[in-house]
């Protein structure tokens, strides 16, 4: 028994490498705009090119989440699907930063959004994050037509000054 205290003295732990990924919970968009899928993280280990990045959607209606872009020493961005083409990478592994942007937000692009990282030989923590996004349609905007031009500058005064002379009368 003391033989096995010393040897048990004797050992000291490994050191615990863990990853921590954060995303904002919520992110709100209009149609039509650049919105940035912001990923950060915070790893015990420097990013080597065995770092990888994954993002994955999955629909307010459901299922299982689709990954739509990979990162590994090069961004893979979606040659197909609804994201085809609207997928900028805007990370710098360097700098703990794993975002990426959705170009021309569509009303379909609601849902949650998973930001994951592998950074070997961290295999502990929280290697992934949800983002919940909301894009809502665009709000209208107030154009002057002609009409409007015509109906403020001249049927109102006209309507007035009739009102006028009928009442003078």
């Amino acid at each position: 028994p003391l033989l096995s205290i010393r040897f048990l003295s004797g050992t000291t732990p490994s050191p615990v490498s863990s990853i921590t990924v954060k995303t904002p919970a919520d992110l709100q968009a209009s149609k039509g705009d650049t919105v940035t899928l912001s990923c950060t993280f915070i790893s015990s280990s420097t990013p080597t090119s065995k770092m990888t990045v994954d993002w994955s959607y999955r629909p307010p209606t459901g299922g299982p989440p689709q990954t739509f872009f990979h990162f590994s020493s090069r961004a893979f961005l979606p040659l197909e699907g609804q994201f085809s083409g609207r997928i900028r990478w805007r990370g710098t592994p360097a700098r703990s930063d794993a975002s990426i942007s959705l170009v021309n937000a569509t009303l379909n692009d609601n849902g949650t959004y998973t930001c994951s990282v592998r950074n070997p030989p961290d295999v502990h923590g929280s290697p992934s994050s949800h983002t919940l996004l909301t894009v809502t349609p665009k709000a209208p905007s107030i154009r002057f037509s002609d009409v409007t031009v015509l109906l403020v500058f001249i049927l109102l005064p006209s309507t007035i000054i009739t009102f006028f002379l009928l009442g003078r009368m």
